[in-house]
């Protein structure tokens, strides 16, 4: 019986792609023989000292391992206008390519449609500082100094009717803030787990 029938029939019986099946019983000795190597296949770039550096951050709620800066209304709307409104809109409830809403959406989470924003789901503010700071803009993340992070965040708050645009925002403020979803999530770390 070959290898794709007698999987097609394991998958049939426990409900399983044969595919995914055939792809895990398939003979890849050669390959694995001569082993692989990075690299080798031309993909990727070996990460330097200064690519790590500028993703190395460990923003926790509590704000700490914020960076030293700070943050402006003004500044975090020009930044927001040249980085961020062709996926975020003007208003931030969406824009024209991928990104989504920002702002809106408060009380809306256990509704029939929730729209999910910093303004209505993210539980803390230091999020913010963290995601930029890895992911923001698209398709460039990382080129955000933490003085430019802290204007954003500034502005999206701002927008949000979360603290007020006259609001110097820095690593000593901005885990106090009290965002509107502060108390919508629980802890659950599972501590049956380590019984």
């Amino acid at each position: 019986m070959s290898t794709f029938l007698a999987t097609h029939k394991l998958g049939i019986r426990f409900g399983v792609s044969a595919l995914v099946l055939a792809v895990l019983t398939m003979d890849f000795g050669p390959a694995f023989a001569q082993g692989f190597t990075p690299g080798r296949y031309g993909i990727g770039t070996p990460a330097n000292v200064e690519l790590i550096a500028s993703r190395d951050v460990d923003v926790r709620a509590d704000g700490h391992g914020l960076p030293a800066g700070t943050g402006k209304y003004e500044a975090g709307a020009i930044l927001f206008s040249q980085l961020c409104v062709d996926c975020h809109g003007e208003n931030l409830l969406g824009g024209r390519e991928r990104g989504g809403a920002l702002i809106g959406g408060r009380g809306t989470l256990t509704s029939e449609y929730p729209r999910r924003t910093v303004e209505s789901y993210w539980p803390f503010a230091t999020i913010l500082f963290d995601y930029i700071r890895r992911a923001m803009p698209y398709p460039s993340p990382g080129i955000l100094e933490a003085n430019e992070v802290y204007s954003v965040i500034a502005f999206i708050l701002s927008e949000a009717n979360i603290i007020e645009k006259s609001m110097v925002i820095d690593a000593d403020n901005l885990a106090a803030i009290e965002m509107p979803n502060r108390d919508g999530f629980r802890s659950d770390w599972q501590p049956e787990m380590f019984r």
